[in-house]
């Protein structure tokens, strides 16, 4: 029988009322459901001074560091700022590296107050692959996100997704960071192979 995968998603935003947040724990309860075992890091809770390599360590950054490095797959999660993301998972993604990333599956969701999410999603893609995480193709971005979830008081924080297309979207990341999380990302596929011959 096949272990649980473990699935740590972390939430890049500070606000206390963040779309990230609820976002992320809907791919949290999907992933669940697909069978992992979940962890939602989250780094409002957590004393990460600004990166300095000179120091290494510094507040709960082995803390930190030693969730995601345990676990089979990891969710990055972010609000949209400038185009990016955020300062607070920079600072987070700093502290991180090959021990933590190589050869694990990372998922991304990106949320925009705005409309654009794509150049997120891109840098975030970017820096992972720099440390050979291996991203999921499936990613999610959420437009104008203040305007995709309605009051319902037995939903995730209180919120419900507006549009269930969007909501399956977002609980496939889920599904798919579960049913992929002990993929071993070196394995050449039989069509790749041949085109080196």
């Amino acid at each position: 029988m096949t272990p649980s995968p473990s699935v740590v998603s972390v939430s890049g935003s500070l606000r206390e009322e963040s779309y990230t947040r609820t976002a992320l724990k809907y791919v949290l309860r999907a992933a669940e459901e697909a069978g992992a075992e979940t962890t939602l890091l989250d780094l409002r809770e957590y004393d990460l001074p600004v990166y300095d390599p000179d120091i290494g360590e510094q507040g709960d950054s082995e803390a930190v560091t030693r969730l995601v490095r345990e676990a089979d797959a990891v969710v990055l999660g972010t609000p949209v700022y400038h185009g990016s993301y955020s300062g607070a998972l920079k600072n987070f993604h700093d502290y991180c590296g090959f021990d933590e990333y190589e050869e694990t599956t990372v998922g991304l969701l990106a949320t925009a107050g705005g409309g654009s999410y794509g150049s997120t999603l891109d840098h975030l893609r970017i820096t992972v692959r720099g440390v050979h995480g291996w991203v999921l193709p499936h990613q999610v971005g959420l437009r104008n996100a203040s305007e995709k979830f309605e009051t319902d008081p037995d939903a995730i924080d209180g919120r419900r997704f507006r549009d269930p297309a969007l909501r399956d979207r977002v609980e496939k990341l889920g599904r798919m960071i579960a049913e992929y999380a002990f993929i071993d990302p070196s394995v050449t596929s039989s069509r790749s192979a041949a085109a080196d011959d």
